[in-house]
């Protein structure tokens, strides 16, 4: 049996990213989604500690095909990266517009929202960890990486940085009125 061939614009789809009701609002596009990702500065981060869920907002950067997320050296999820890696699922939601409809009912909003699952590793080579910062401060802010002091061996011993490769990723939007 011949093995199907592999699209490189768009992520494949998995249980987990495929939508259960769907409304014609799933894609699976690789720009897409990228373009989303690197537009939005909050994510939230979903994952499981000891049998409870946990989420946590934080600041993300794509590179490539990988997210990042910045944190604390001693908060859960990073903790909790060490070894194995950790299964997660990260949201990140672009609220484009209200809508309001002349019905309660009808409200609504335009959206573009990813969700990433997979396992996220903790960043340890000091090199990756120190290009990651500086591509955080260049998202946020353009040209700011040259124009600020970098982060200390104190600071960047104080902050993680978790890595998720991009392979099941989904994009559900919604455009137009009422």
């Amino acid at each position: 049996m011949a093995t199907p061939a592999i699209d490189p614009t768009t992520y494949p789809r998995t249980e987990r990213t495929t939508a259960k009701r769907p409304r014609g609002r799933m894609s699976y596009d690789r720009a897409a989604a990228h373009a989303v990702l690197d537009e939005a500065y909050h994510c939230v981060l979903g994952f499981t500690v000891d049998g409870e869920p946990r989420v946590l907002p934080t600041m993300h950067v794509r590179v490539g095909d990988t997210l990042y997320l910045h944190g604390s050296t001693g908060s859960r999820p990073l903790l909790a990266a060490r070894g194995d890696g950790l299964p997660v699922a990260v949201v990140v939601t672009l609220l484009d517009a209200l809508i309001y409809g002349r019905a309660q009912f009808h409200h609504s909003a335009n959206y573009r929202s990813v969700v990433a699952h997979g396992t996220a590793r903790l960043v340890t080579d000091e090199r990756e960890k120190a290009d990651v910062m500086t591509a955080l401060v260049e998202k946020v802010a353009a040209g700011r990486s040259a124009d600020s002091r970098p982060p200390s061996r104190k600071e960047l011993a104080e902050t993680a940085v978790l890595a998720l490769p991009l392979h099941e990723v989904s994009l559900r939007a919604r455009t137009g009125g009422e």
